[in-house]
């Protein structure tokens, strides 16, 4: 995950009032796992359909403008 869509990713979790906890049971994966995400440690095929479940749940776009 770039770090522009991770810092999207961390103010609209702040802005909702949610955690990375909450997020992950949304996927149904573990917050570790989010984290991993979040922070670039996973970047995979799997990961990737997970990024955009997290921009499709938090409504954020993927793209850079």
């Amino acid at each position: 995950m770039s770090k522009d869509l991770a810092a999207r990713v961390k103010n609209e979790l702040f802005r909702r009032d949610m955690r990375q906890k909450d997020l992950a049971e949304m996927l149904n994966v573990s917050s570790a796992y989010v984290s991993d995400i979040i922070h670039g440690r996973r970047s995979g095929e799997k990961a990737q359909k997970h990024i955009k479940q997290i921009c499709k749940i938090l409504d954020i776009n993927k793209k850079v403008v």
